[in-house]
């Protein structure tokens, strides 16, 4: 069962939840070929369950879990707020990545979204456009992610620190 898992981390972003939850974004899945919607709410509120006419197989909703790995190697598309901590968990879970853009938060998300995007890891928008995001997006497209290498940083900071 193909599925989309939307994450807020431990924030609020109840618009995210509402955008990638509402009629036209349900439709645009199940066209792509999504039977299943997961969303982690965060601090927000708690979506409350569609009537069965909703156009989606299948929409889970929770707060909270001690870890999203499972949520994170089960999905087959992220749509995630801009984090730096969740774009990089689901980048380097080698995931599709669409990050929306809080409009109402003055910070790094804009330009962290644009440099992974221009790097070719992940598409960006806010939740007034997410729909059309998601309707024009090509999967095929993305490159895979960097993977980190933590032994260069070690070996900078051990002589920073006169300890090699």
């Amino acid at each position: 069962m193909k599925s989309m898992f939307v994450t807020v981390s431990t924030t609020s972003f109840d618009e995210l939840i509402a955008a990638a939850r509402s009629p036209p974004a349900l439709q645009a899945l199940q066209s792509r070929g999504y039977q299943k919607l997961v969303l982690q709410a965060g601090w927000g509120s708690l979506p409350q369950p569609q009537p069965s006419s909703s156009p989606a197989a299948a929409v889970e909703a929770f707060r909270f879990k001690d870890s999203l790995a499972e949520e994170l190697q089960s999905a087959d598309l992220v749509i995630s707020h801009t984090g730096a901590g969740s774009c990089l968990e689901t980048l380097e879970n080698g995931k599709p990545l669409i990050v929306v853009i809080n409009d109402k938060l003055m910070n790094h998300q804009l330009e962290l979204a644009k440099q992974l995007h221009r790097d070719g890891c992940v598409l960006y928008c806010n939740c007034s456009t997410l729909v059309e995001t998601m309707q024009s997006m090509n999967l095929s497209a993305f490159k895979p992610f960097p993977p980190g290498q933590p032994e260069k940083f070690a070996s900078f900071l051990n002589k920073v620190l006169g300890l090699q």
